[in-house]
Order: C-alpha cells, then sequence, then structure tokens
C-alpha cells in the first residue's frame, strides 16, 4: 500500500474501534461469495481473525516505511503459498475487504477513500503475488518432514527431531511453521533449534500450551515415523555475515531454541560468547546437558543458567533475568560492543530488551523475534 497514507489510515481507526465485529464481517462477505475458501482456513476461525486483523494494522501503519512494507508484503505473499492460496483468490479479499470498510467506516468514507484503498491493496497483492510466484520457482509450499525422535523432557515439553523428505534451507535463529495431521489447516512457528547439520534434520523445542492444538499434538500424540508439515524457514533474529563480535545470547523457556542454534553457528566459527539460559527453577533447565557439552567442546563459550525460584547452580545467576542483567554485564569485559539475542515468551523478551537498554547497550546491537516469542 502506498496511497493517500492519512486516508488509509483514518478509515482503518474505525476499524480498530471493533476489531471483532469487523472481521466477523469481512470473513463472512468472503465465504458468503467464495464458499469454496472455506476449505483453506482451519475449522475455529477466532485465531485467524485475529491473525488477519495484526496483519491489516501492520500493513497500514506500515505506510511511510515503504521500503520495510515491501519486504513484509513479500514474507506474506511467500507464506500464504502453504496456505494454498493463489492470484485469483486475491480479487474476492478486495471485495470484501472493501466492503467491510464501507460498513465500519461508513462516517468518513468516500469516493476518494474506496479509490485509495483499491489502489493500495491492489498494489499490497501485486507484492505478494510476484514474491509467491517467484518463490515457487524455487521451493515447494512446504515440505514432509518425518520425525525421527521424540524426547519427552517433561510432562508439557518434547524435543522433536524432524527430517524433511528434501533439503529445508534455512539460517539459525529462523524459525518454520508446522502442521499436524491431527489438525489439518492449522499452522504454528516453532523455532529451529539447531544449526545446519550435514544429514539436514531440525530439532525443535515444543511445550504444549492450554488449548494448543499443534503445540499438544507435537508434544502428546507424535512419535517417531509420524509426519508433519514444515512451512519454508523465516525470521530476521540471524548473526551478522562476517561480524567477529562477542556474543550475548539470552533464552528464556523453549525460547532457548533460536538462542541454541545460534550459539551452534557462533561456537563452529570460533567466536565467544555466553549464553544466559532462564528458568524459575532446576527442572526447567531441560536442555542443558546439551549446553555444556558446547561448552566442554568450545572454550570460547560459556553457559550461565539463571534460577528465579531456585538456588543458583554453580558458574549460574539467581534472581529474575531483568533484575540479574546489570551486574552481570559490569563484570563483561566490553560488552559494549557484543551484539545481545533475545528470544523466549513475549514479556521477558520485553523486560530483557529494556534492561540492556537502560544500562547502556545501543538498540541497534539487541536482536529479537516477537513474532515468534514463545507463546
Amino acid at each position: 500500500m502506498s496511497s493517500e497514507p492519512r486516508i488509509i489510515k483514518e478509515c482503518f481507526a474505525r476499524l480498530e474501534a471493533d476489531p471483532a465485529g469487523a472481521m466477523s464481517y469481512f470473513y463472512g462477505r468472503l465465504f458468503a461469495r467464495e464458499p469454496q475458501l472455506r476449505a483453506l482456513f482451519p475449522p475455529a476461525m477466532g485465531e485467524q481473525h485475529d491473525r488477519f486483523f495484526r496483519a491489516l494494522t501492520r500493513i497500514v501503519w506500515s505506510q511511510d516505511s515503504p521500503a520495510d512494507l515491501a519486504s513484509h508484503l513479500r514474507r506474506l505473499g511467500r507464506g500464504h503459498r502453504r496456505h494454498g492460496v493463489r492470484r485469483e483468490h486475491y480479487p474476492a479479499v478486495e471485495t470484501a475487504l472493501l466492503a467491510t470498510l464501507r460498513t465500519y467506516a461508513a462516517d468518513v468514507w468516500t469516493a476518494e477513500a474506496e479509490d485509495a484503498w483499491t489502489r493500495a491493496y491492489r498494489s499490497a497483492a501485486a507484492t505478494m503475488i510476484a514474491a509467491a510466484e517467484r518463490d515457487a520457482a524455487d521451493h515447494p509450499p512446504w515440505w514432509v518432514a518425518e520425525i525421527t525422535a521424540h524426547d519427552r523432557r517433561a510432562h508439557d515439553l518434547a524435543v522433536l527431531t524432524l527430517r524433511p523428505e528434501r533439503p529445508l534451507p534455512f539460517l539459525p535463529g529462523q524459525h518454520v511453521s508446522v502442521q499436524t495431521a491431527r489438525w489439518p489447516r492449522v499452522w504454528r512457528p516453532y523455532s529451529i533449534a539447531n544449526a545446519p547439520r550435514p544429514d539436514g534434520t531440525l530439532s525443535l523445542h515444543v511445550r504444549a500450551r492450554p488449548a494448543g492444538w499443534v503445540s499438544g499434538a507435537l508434544v502428546r500424540h507424535c512419535a517417531p515415523g509420524d509426519t508433519v508439515l514444515l512451512g519454508p524457514a523465516t525470521g530476521a533474529m540471524v548473526l551478522e555475515p562476517g561480524s567477529a563480535r562477542g556474543l550475548l545470547l539470552i533464552g528464556g523457556g523453549t525460547g532457548l531454541a533460536p538462542v541454541k542454534a545460534l550459539a551452534e553457528q557462533a561456537a563452529a566459527s570460533g567466536r565467544r560468547l555466553h549464553l544466559l539460559v532462564a528458568a524459575r527453577t532446576g527442572a526447567g533447565l531441560y536442555d542443558l546437558p546439551a549446553l555444556r557439552r558446547l561448552e566442554e567442546a568450545h572454550p570460547g563459550v560459556r553457559v550461565v543458567p539463571v534460577l528465579s525460584r531456585s538456588p543458583r547452580l554453580p558458574g549460574g545467576l539467581h534472581g529474575r533475568l531483568p533484575d540479574v542483567l546489570p551486574g552481570f554485564l559490569d563484570d563483561l569485559q566490553g560488552w559494549r560492543d557484543h551484539d545481545a539475542y533475545v528470544a523466549g515468551p513475549a514479556p521477558l523478551v520485553r523486560r530483557t530488551v529494556t534492561a540492556l537498554q537502560r544500562h547502556g547497550m545501543s538498540l541497534t546491537r539487541i536482536h529479537h523475534d516477537l513474532l515468534a516469542a514463545e507463546n
């Protein structure tokens, strides 16, 4: 979207006053016009309503950043391939979206507004379609992957090893979307927990969430020999090519997965790093033995467990991660020249980023991916 940002934002503000109503109206119009499109969506539409509204919000409020907007639209276009979205589906979405705006933004809807939204939508759709068609020339919309190992680390947590049927390119720190046979058309993102391996396998750390359809299926109902579908790897929380700066890697919960992948990559190239892994108690350090092996194999790696509700472990810290960070940084020589990568539950990521900034670390040196944050 590139035309008339003020008009576009003014109209969209009316939808923001009642997002649930607007999304119900939108999908009602869409499926009434094109009932066959219902098969592309999950059985329960509540989360889909939220996801589409968040996507619209980002697009609308990115009007003043055309480069970022174009990059986001290209990712959306590529990602929509796994849902079966094709070029011919976009006009029906345009019709339903304009009908929704006419209804919910009626007090500010004019011929000028309709023209602005029409041109904006078609520009966005063209970017997404072009990205999808370029991607289709080189990559499948999804990969079938066999579960080769299922290691239940706790009643609600498992580490899965997957072998895609064909090579799935990725960078450490990225995530893939997963669909299980138990819940067709329901996808959830999970960070890859390893650097690329010669055998092409991937590891995922999955915690079953209350009412979590995909996470529950992966933890409780999958076993070696089962297959899942994987979307293409995405995400920007990756190491800067060619950098030799020290690394501060921070992971909480299953947010350990992407920072463990970054640690494997960095250790293999000889970079020095500190990996802070946070949990409430020692039982939450579900992958500590593997981290200790990484530490033993690479002299430049230091693993620091951070426990908030149990006594500290040898070489570790006690307290809430954002609270203990300042003291840890004061003892870390040259920390201002380090790059920090933070992953975990969204509240932990936000508090940790704030703590790093307040202590003097430049925001340009702090990396995270809240879109893939453990939830």
